[in-house]
């Protein structure tokens, strides 16, 4: 079982970065809710492949016009998602992996807790 520590407030909390996770919850969510639409979760595939990409790339063989494509990117750019550069007249997009990065680390302490969790359950379950 994970270390606790005291809080100022005598609660327990633990120490598995749970506390991060708290404190960085609304950036955390913003993230979350980019990645839940799955037009945007394409285009994270997409970036994900490496390189920049431009709107009229990104639209090739889509079903979605350069607009809604620029609209999605905007919404994933606003949560740390991607990043746009300009190169001459063209503006490019590419993934920004530090916040998806984060993401991950924030579901594997998470699956830390449930399997915790689980086990706690298993334990008492047994003891029945």
């Amino acid at each position: 079982m994970p270390a606790r520590s005291s809080t100022a407030q005598g609660t327990d909390q633990r120490d598995t970065g749970l506390s991060v996770i708290v404190r960085s919850s609304e950036t955390l969510a913003s993230v979350f809710a980019a990645l839940g639409d799955p037009t945007r979760l394409k285009l994270v595939a997409v970036l994900c492949a490496g390189g920049a990409f431009s709107i009229a790339q990104l639209t090739a063989n889509a079903e979605i016009s350069r607009q809604g494509v620029t609209k999605h990117l905007q919404v994933l750019a606003q949560a740390g998602v991607v990043r746009d550069v300009k190169r001459g007249r063209e503006r490019l997009w590419q993934l920004e992996p530090g916040q998806i990065d984060e993401a991950k680390r924030t579901l594997e302490i998470i699956g830390k807790e449930w399997e915790v969790a689980l086990g706690q359950l298993k334990t008492f379950a047994e003891s029945l």
